[in-house]
């Protein structure tokens, strides 16, 4: 683990980054609040604490890169990206809004900190095999992280990088999968269950960790084991809740990709101001 923020800090960063999600996504009233509110911990701990980055120079060669696969996440990305100082959180307030930097999929043309344009499932990986490769064929030992949800790894392509990946031995590739059981259909159980990850994972090469997602110290755990690992990339199974956070979107399927009108924002807020006190 690099760095030294404690814990509290960044239980408090990951509260605003929380606040931040629901008053731009009311601001919006558009977005996906469900699935961003769900990675908050892994985004602070990483942006916060584990990676080589330098908001002042987003270009910087040899930062550490981080790829949001599920791109329909990008109010997690976003707010991350501007309390950690790469743009003005006042921009945060034009999310989805014509033309606004901060689309409803991220644009890597655009938004400074942004590695990849996503929001077509299944392609982060692949990106994020491209960016580990270059790395060892320019002989720079930068990191590559990359966010994937539990619905997108339905997707074929994904397999088809998770193979790749194990047979390049890209030990400084290291994904983190969202897993909170729900997606934009229902359950992905119900839909099309993507279990066992962890075997099937394990079976395409990779080393497997199964953590809880909003655990900073299983987090960080999870990240000092994955840089002991030689030879294979990491696949971190973070078991997280969708709207993690505000009680009325907890496990419900339908915050998805709804935005909460005055009343619930206000209700939402309400929680979350309690729960850094």
């Amino acid at each position: 683990m690099s760095g030294n923020v404690e814990f509290g800090e960044l239980r408090r960063i990951s509260g605003q980054i929380r606040r931040d999600i629901i008053t731009m996504l009311a601001e919006a009233s558009s977005g996906h609040p469900g699935g961003s509110l769900s990675a908050v911990e892994i985004l602070t701990a990483l942006y916060f604490q584990e990676m080589k980055i330098d908001p002042a120079n987003p270009s910087w060669p040899a930062r550490d890169r981080f790829i949001l696969s599920k791109g329909h996440g990008a109010p997690v990305l976003y707010a991350t990206l501007a309390e950690k100082g790469f743009f003005p959180r006042e921009e945060l307030l034009t999310l989805r809004k014509i033309n606004s930097r901060l689309q409803g999929h991220p644009d890597m043309k655009k938004v400074p900190g942004v590695e990849m344009s996503t929001g077509s499932l299944g392609q982060g990986l692949s990106a994020a095999v491209g960016m580990a490769l270059a790395g060892r064929l320019d002989n720079r030992d930068y990191r590559v992280f990359v966010l994937l949800g539990d619905g997108e790894v339905q997707e074929g392509q994904v397999w088809e990088a998770a193979m790749a990946a194990a047979h390049y031995r890209l030990d400084r590739m290291i994904a983190f999968l969202d897993h909170n059981g729900l997606q934009i259909d229902g359950k992905t159980s119900e839909v099309m269950s993507p279990e066992p990850l962890d075997e099937k994972f394990k079976a395409f090469g990779w080393h497997v960790e199964r953590i809880n997602g909003h655990s900073f110290p299983e987090i960080f755990a999870a990240l000092e084991k994955a840089d002991e690992v030689k030879d294979k990339p990491t696949m971190i199974i973070a078991e997280t809740v969708k709207g993690k956070g505000v009680s009325f979107m907890e496990n419900q399927v339908e915050w998805h990709g709804s935005a909460p009108n005055e009343e619930q924002t206000k209700q939402a807020l309400a929680e979350l101001e309690q729960e850094v006190l």
